[in-house]
């Protein structure tokens, strides 16, 4: 497999391998087959596991515990989050420590090599109701607390780096990747359609390539994340969901685009990540499979190569 630079931090597989899936966020699987698709992944050659608490309540976290014993093969880089939805800044750091104590104990770990913040950067003023049951941090309590208490977790030698997700309210995510301490990596959309689907709570444009570009200017990893959208660029959608419901309206987008994938003798999955590896800009793609069957699926579309600039544009014309 294709390796690549996370940013200032080290070489990492063009695939990682993410919690959703193996944490059951995604549809029905079992806790065996996640296992095994752990072990098939590394075996191809990925080498970074993206996890978080709420995979799945820390089943995502509890499945590496379980694949390895605490004894991670050479090479393999672990991330995990935290989602920090209190707003008193006299509980950031606790909050922060004791989610990651738990996410090491469940993974039987002792460090991990970048911890996301999995929450929401809003503005100082931001009307948080709108946001829903979605963790929000304010502007000021990022700045001011969070960054030193992910710091001082970096010098204990408890983390190897920290970052943040990228898929909230643009000027904030953008002021985070411009204002020191900067972040090592971002998690960032990397669709045809930069949608982030039922977790854009703002309404308005993700400006998913902006954050791209600031990121790569700054030397900032690029984890591009939801490929598939949450299965929207698929051949079928694999659970049941509500009409109104992001991904649901995202495949009724991408009609076009499963009859271009038909066109080109792949499925609709393959070509949705062939896209997001194809990406200027993107660092890893982060899968969310749940079965060897789905992996293999992306390994052979990440064995194909990337897509030709005419194949990039038909693609897009898809969606047009």
């Amino acid at each position: 497999m294709q390796t690549r630079q996370l940013g200032k931090l080290w070489p990492v597989s063009a695939l990682a391998l993410g919690g959703g899936g193996i944490g059951q966020l995604w549809g029905e699987t079992t806790r065996e087959e996640c296992i095994a698709t752990v072990h098939a992944a590394i075996d191809a050659g990925i080498t970074l596991l993206d996890l978080a608490p709420s995979y799945g309540m820390g089943e995502a976290e509890t499945v590496i515990g379980a694949a390895f014993e605490g004894k991670l093969p050479d090479g393999i880089k672990v991330t995990t989050k935290c989602r920090l939805a209190t707003t008193n800044p006299a509980e950031v750091e606790k909050t922060l420590t004791d989610s990651l104590a738990a996410s090491l104990e469940r993974m039987c770990l002792e460090r991990v090599d970048l911890f996301f913040l999995h929450s929401h950067i809003v503005s100082d003023n931001y009307d948080t109701s709108a946001s829903g049951e979605r963790p929000t941090t304010r502007r000021w309590i990022f700045h001011e607390h969070v960054r030193p208490a992910f710091e001082k977790l970096v010098a204990q030698g408890r983390v190897g780096a920290w970052g943040i997700t990228g898929i909230g309210i643009p000027p904030q995510i953008l002021e985070a990747l411009e204002s020191e301490p900067m972040p090592a990596a971002v998690q960032c959309l990397a669709n045809p359609i930069d949608s982030a689907g039922e977790l854009n709570f703002y309404g308005g444009p993700t400006r998913a390539r902006e954050v791209i570009s600031t990121a790569n200017t700054h030397g900032i990893g690029v984890m591009g994340i939801r490929a598939v959208q949450g299965g929207a660029f698929t051949d079928a959608l694999d659970r049941e969901l509500p009409e109104e419901h992001g991904v649901r309206t995202d495949f009724k987008k991408a009609k076009l685009f499963r009859a271009l994938a038909a066109q080109l003798g792949e499925t609709a999955a393959a070509l949705a990540h062939r896209y997001a590896l194809s990406m200027s800009g993107i660092d890893t793609v982060v899968l969310g499979v749940k079965n060897r069957t789905e992996l293999e699926n992306c390994l052979q579309a990440e064995a194909a190569g990337s897509l030709s600039t005419e194949e990039m544009a038909q693609v897009q014309a898809a969606f047009e």
